[in-house]
């Protein structure tokens, strides 16, 4: 999200191997693919804000088998993507209206600063202050920033080097650390030069220096949970939580990783971020189980392949995270992860995944997974999804622009 770190390398989009009359062709289809998502996007969040704003503090989670929306609280983890998605969609469209939307949802977030009791902070709060600061500077949204991070750094053990995921099954795990919480140390990397304190950015280094060292596998797969043993520092079992089986490759949890890292990489330059995240994006577009259309089953590894759920919201998540990674990296493997989420947003742009307009809740994007064990959220919409879906289009955009 954020603009600083390191310089970003342009490239040019899907012009290795093609006649510059066929590259242009392509570019244009692209640029069709970035407005048809978004204007969409537009038209479902209007139709979604418009639904919520008389019911005070509610923000969307997803629907039930009836197809009505089904709302949460600040508390719930996925608070602030809806706030996100508005801050993006007044990016694309200059609409005071949207403009005006944002800012309400992003307030009804606010709260969260003060939350010591979750490590989803960052996603809590990055995503909604995060992007409504960067649009706009308001210095309001940078304090509730740095009070969040503070909050987020709570969380930290100085012995294992790591922030703890839950609180929760202290039976079987000690001190949990999950890979989506690579998604957080963003929040503390902007804090920690907000305010001119190695404390926090030490804290997000040592946290990706960890997983990197214990979460990952011999093919650069990721397991979901590593508890660790806070008398000794050391991780003591190596599990799941949402995915089919402890050894699995969890779609989604495989994506955090790659975005995790790119975006370490984007805000420090480190090279060893750089290496991991190409690792990771190579094992998924090189992955045997990867479906024809890009778009994950909900586990690379799940019983009953191909008949399995979807998860859009791993894709849209991958997708991001390639473009921002073919931005730090001119190469041909930047091209390649640049082609590679070109082909997950056409997909996710088709019919088959974009919702019509009026339709899905207000949500954007169909067929996602969110907990298939649990039975929870199973090939229904989510606000991750279409959070991450809209960021993906607006990088996409970006790059052609800059041409």
């Amino acid at each position: 999200m954020r603009t600083g770190g390191i310089v970003i390398l342009l490239l040019f989009v899907m012009v290795g191997g093609y006649a510059p009359a066929v590259a242009q062709t392509h570019r244009e289809e692209l640029q069709d693919i970035v407005e048809r998502g978004l204007d969409r996007a537009v038209v479902q969040a209007r139709l979604m804000a418009g639904e919520l704003l008389p019911q005070e503090g509610r923000l969307p989670r997803t629907v039930d088998r009836d197809g009505k929306l089904i709302t949460s609280d600040c508390h719930w983890w996925c608070c602030g993507f809806f706030p996100g998605e508005l801050w993006y969609l007044y990016e694309y469209t200059r609409d005071p209206e949207l403009k005006a939307m944002a800012e309400q949802f992003t307030g009804r977030v606010e709260k969260v600063k003060e939350m010591t009791h979750t490590h989803d902070i960052g996603f809590m709060l990055y995503c909604s202050y995060g992007n409504g600061l960067r649009i706009t500077g308001r210095s309001a949204y940078k304090d509730v920033l740095i009070a969040g991070a503070k909050s987020l750094a709570s969380r930290y053990h100085p012995k294992i080097g790591a922030i703890r995921s839950w609180d929760h099954n202290g039976s079987v795990w000690k001190f949990p650390v999950i890979i989506d919480n690579m998604m957080n140390l963003e929040l503390l990397l902007f804090a920690g030069q907000a305010v001119h304190d190695r404390t926090m950015t030490d804290m997000a280094l040592s946290h990706a220096d960890v997983t990197l060292k214990n979460h990952f596998r011999s093919d650069y797969s990721t397991y979901h949970v590593v508890s660790y043993d806070p008398a000794t520092g050391l991780p003591e079992v190596k599990q799941t939580a949402q995915g089919a089986a402890d050894s699995s490759a969890w779609a989604r949890g495989q994506a955090w990783a790659l975005y995790g890292y790119t975006m370490m990489f984007r805000e420090t330059g480190l090279q060893r971020y750089f290496d991991r995240a190409k690792q990771v994006a190579l094992f998924l577009m090189d992955h045997p189980r990867m479906p024809v259309d890009k778009i994950p089953y909900w586990d690379f590894d799940a019983p009953g392949i191909p008949d399995v759920p979807r998860d859009a919201s791993s894709a849209a998540i991958m997708a991001s995270a390639l473009l921002d990674l073919s931005r730090l990296d001119s190469s041909e493997f930047g091209q390649r992860c640049c082609d590679y989420a070109g082909q997950q947003l056409r997909s996710l742009t088709s019919p088959v995944y974009l919702a019509d307009p009026g339709t899905n809740g207000g949500f954007v994007l169909k067929h996602s997974t969110g907990s298939f064990p649990g039975k929870s959220e199973v090939d229904v919409p989510l606000s991750y999804a279409d959070y991450y879906y809209v960021e993906a289009l607006m990088r996409l955009r970006e790059l052609l622009k800059r041409e």
